[in-house]
């Protein structure tokens, strides 16, 4: 599998993974296909997920800029076509009230305030006639001990005195009971405004929206080399050049080995694995008292994921291998299949149908970073950690302001650049090193 610490491309035209989603969500759209003839641009964008989509159709839509996609593979190939499908007020992993320690109340609000606007933008582009697949809302974070319940209680008050955010706590009883009967649920905090849908279907629907408004995507067009020449950002693609006054970077997790200056070493690619089992009985579901399609996650330091998809399926996910080459191996699948098991006795004989990974993009200091160098030539996105899929959009929104030169809020995630990795060789070192801790912590803690 496509490793980004030791790969220079992800590939060129390579066909969607072997997932759930690549099975259901029927064609892709049209695109512009692999560009053959040089071209001379304003904005080139680079990565066609879901940041680069969406940017691509405000910078059209609202800025009147009408910029080009660069795609390696196909539209949302990485991890827009492969998550979970969770939409929630959230991005990194930066708690808030460490955000307030930091930064001050007010940066903190400033900060939420972004991520809830993350779900409006969503939401605002579903309803100009996106089909997703979007399912009831509703977001259970679980207690996966009893001693977490109190910090998930912790957790709601602070929402509640800050932000006036609804948050309404579950005991264990009320979780098994009303939602369903997850056996390593010890109570729950439930947010109202998180829901699930299919992440390609919506890419897919950014790509519509962005080649109305008058972008251009060309898929299977890598950028194999970038150099600036005066003003200029030339781009070489393996039939084509395109120079270009800006250009925006947004490959995420999938940005390859020592792809610019600006980004080298500023991030950590983790890989984050998903099944979807076969189709639950209705004796199944009862048997779970399975009664919500809410999307659930824990409170493990190496956290799990799930939610029942429309069709009966379970989508269960977590920490997958540490490099690209062990990607493959089934230990992965089979481990998520083995806690799935754990938490819902009654499924014991259950299996996945698929199985596959993909790469999330991980900060040092576990905050995503909207930002551009002194010039305004190159700007990027990037450092979700896992959250990313509403905060995405936003971003992809909040570029094509920068790109017009609008001026963004006075906020750490839009006015400091990713901070580099401290011996950023041995990054793979502190991942492994992490997930141990985090094994204790989650058995002991």
């Amino acid at each position: 599998m496509y490793d980004p610490l030791h790969d220079s491309i992800p590939g060129i035209n390579l066909d969607y993974p072997n997932s759930y989603w690549a099975d259901v969500s029927g064609e892709s759209p049209d695109n512009d296909g692999q560009l053959q003839s040089d071209l001379d641009v304003d904005v080139v964008i680079i990565g066609g997920g879901f940041t680069g989509l969406s940017c691509a159709y405000y910078l059209a839509a609202e800025q009147g800029i009408k910029a080009v996609v660069l795609e390696a593979n196909q539209t949302a190939w990485g991890c827009s076509g492969r998550n979970a499908g969770f939409v929630l007020k959230s991005s990194g992993r930066k708690s808030f009230t460490d955000m307030a320690n930091d930064w001050g109340n007010e940066v903190m609000r400033g900060i939420y305030q972004e991520m809830a606007a993350g779900v409006d933008t969503v939401n605002n582009l579903i309803a100009q006639g996106i089909d997703c697949d979007r399912q009831a809302p509703g977001y259970l974070k679980v207690a996966h001990k009893p001693n977490k319940l109190k910090e998930l209680i912790a957790l709601a008050d602070v929402q509640r005195q800050q932000f006036g955010y609804q948050v309404e706590v579950l005991s264990k009883q009320q979780v098994r009971d009303q939602y369903m009967d997850d056996q390593q649920a010890y109570g729950a905090i439930r947010y109202q405004d998180g829901f699930g849908l299919n992440p390609l279907k919506l890419a897919w629907g950014y790509q519509r929206l962005a080649r109305q408004a008058g972008a251009k995507i060309y898929t299977g067009t890598p950028v194999i080399n970038w150099q600036q020449q005066g003003e200029y950002q030339e781009l070489i693609t393996p039939n084509a050049k395109v120079r270009a006054k800006k250009v925006v970077l947004a490959t995420n997790g999938y940005t390859p080995k020592g792809f610019h200056p600006w980004v080298n070493n500023r991030f950590l690619p983790v890989l984050s694995q998903i099944i979807v089992t076969e189709p639950l009985t209705e004796q199944q579901i009862a048997a779970c008292n399975w009664q919500t399609n809410n999307v659930v996650m824990d409170t493990r330091a190496l956290k799990y994921y799930y939610r029942k998809l429309p069709d009966n399926r379970i989508l269960f996910g977590g920490r997958g291998a540490i490099t690209g080459k062990g990607a493959e191996d089934d230990y992965y699948p089979k481990r998520l299949l083995s806690v799935l098991k754990q938490s819902f006795p009654a499924l014991q004989r259950i299996n996945y149908d698929y199985a596959w990974a993909g790469w999330i993009c991980m900060s040092l200091d576990d905050i995503p970073h909207i930002y551009h160098d002194d010039q305004q030539q190159v700007f990027y996105a990037m450092g979700y950690c896992g959250a990313g899929l509403s905060f995405s959009a936003q971003a992809g929104k909040r570029l094509a302001e920068s790109v017009a030169e609008k001026q963004l809020p006075n906020l750490p995630i839009f006015n400091r650049h990713l901070p580099k990795f401290p011996f950023a060789p041995l990054r793979r070192v502190g991942q492994w090193g992490y997930f141990q801790y985090g094994k204790i912590k989650d058995r002991y803690f």
